[in-house]
């Protein structure tokens, strides 16, 4: 029975932040599960650097169906987590359930994925205080008002932390996470 990965996300994530680790996932042979606040269909949305624009632009992305509600998921059931980004996390870790999920795989010491603006939820959890992060770069104050020390680069792995500023970084980003995958659980 293959491993199991939870990827937690809602309407407005960005598209290859949630596509881009959920292909890449289940190409390395993992089942992955995708969580949401309900399960129905999740509208997604594309971030794009654009000449002549001082911030990012919005425009409709893919859907996808979600497979679980926050409220039905067993961390327990899953040897990893991926928080992607996207403007879902800003209202996403107000989300209690969602916290606890996150927490617990803090607390067990599973592996987490997080990227662009995921890490708002793993603040929202306390669960970022003395690691090393990056993220989206316009997010260095919240990371460090979370307490960690934000370094703006590809990818940052912090023990079983990966995190990664925004899509351009995918290849950096689920190189390292894979490496913690494979460390933390294929060799035991």
């Amino acid at each position: 029975m293959p491993e199991k990965i939870l990827i937690v996300t809602g309407d407005a994530a960005e598209s290859l932040e949630v596509l881009y680790p959920y292909q890449r996932l289940l190409e390395e042979g993992y089942e992955v599960d995708i969580a949401a606040p309900e399960r129905k269909t999740l509208r997604f949305v594309v971030h794009d650097f654009e000449p002549g624009y001082d911030t990012y632009t919005e425009k409709p992305g893919y859907t996808l169906p979600a497979d679980l509600a926050f409220s039905e998921v067993d961390p327990g059931d899953y040897i990893a987590l991926v928080i992607p980004g996207g403007r879902a996390p800003e209202y996403l870790r107000n989300n209690a359930e969602l916290r606890k999920i996150v927490g617990a795989f803090f607390s067990a010491d599973r592996p987490v994925a997080q990227i662009c603006h995921g890490p708002l939820i793993t603040a929202a959890t306390g669960s970022l205080s003395g690691r090393r992060v990056t993220a989206y770069p316009a997010l260095e104050p919240d990371m460090q008002s979370a307490g960690a020390e934000f370094q703006d680069t590809e990818a940052v792995v912090d023990g079983l932390l990966v995190s990664s500023r925004a899509w351009p970084d995918h290849p950096g980003w689920m190189r390292e996470f894979l490496k913690v995958l494979r460390s933390s659980n294929r060799s035991s």
